[in-house]
């Protein structure tokens, strides 16, 4: 399961977490603040958070008072999350392209582009719909992808970062169907290559990933702060659907 795939060991690499140290929580904090209001979740209602890496997300949604469940493919990540877990916070191995608790919940999650990490369309859609397949009926599921067209466009190229002694270089490209990030450095002596690789996948073809599981559309957002959807300007796709 997932170990010979790239996010199989770059995300279970220590390094992974020392490259994005510096990502925003407090916008990431706010942003779940916003949808816990947006949605209208209620204190009795079963939340799922589909790759959750670490928890940090189903973590400030069960001090919220919300009964959480976090599944990751990563087992670092799992193993790390479970130290936090209580009666009403719970994490699990698994991967998203199976089902997880089929109708067990209110709520799914999979937020900040934890999604387009597949090779192909038909494993992407599976993910989507072993999502959908979690969710109760009239339950509430929301996808947060990059903006493709702005990250394309804006795409830098190359750069290094000195994160921790470890100086990171980075190049990115687009080869037409997935933006590829090729990630070399050292440490202790030892040179090492991992890589990032997310399909730009296009409103329309989540739109058709929707439809064939079986969810209706509500809205689509743009930004954190829940400002409508602008392909060539908004920095994020935010998807909120129901089943």
């Amino acid at each position: 399961m997932g170990q010979t795939e790239w996010f199989g060991t770059w995300f279970d690499s220590p390094f992974y977490h020392i490259l994005y140290k510096h990502r925003d929580y407090d916008e990431a904090r706010a942003f779940i603040s916003v949808l816990v209001e947006q949605l209208g979740i209620v204190p009795d209602q079963k939340i799922l958070d589909v790759a959750c890496g670490k928890g940090r997300h189903a973590i400030q949604l069960n001090d919220m008072g919300f009964e959480v469940e976090g599944i990751d493919l990563s087992a670092q990540n799992i193993e790390h999350a479970r130290a936090f877990e209580n009666d009403k916070l719970h994490f699990a191995r698994h991967d998203m392209r199976e089902v997880y608790k089929e109708g067990a919940f209110d709520v799914v999650l999979n937020l900040f582009t934890s999604f387009g990490y597949f090779d192909t369309h038909v494993e992407h859609e599976q993910a989507v719909k072993a999502m959908a397949a979690a969710l109760k009926p009239g339950g509430s599921f929301v996808l947060d992808f990059l903006n493709p067209y702005v990250v394309i466009n804006e795409l830098v190229h190359e750069e290094v970062k000195i994160i921790d002694n470890i100086e990171f270089h980075i190049n990115k490209s687009y080869d037409g169907e997935f933006i590829i990030k090729k990630i070399n450095f050292k440490d202790g002596g030892k040179e090492y290559e991992y890589l990032e690789k997310v399909k730009a996948i296009r409103r329309i073809e989540f739109l058709e990933y929707f439809r064939n599981a079986g969810l209706k559309l509500i809205d689509t957002y743009g930004d954190y702060h829940m400002a409508p959807y602008e392909p060539e300007q908004s920095d994020r796709l935010i998807f909120w659907l129901k089943k």
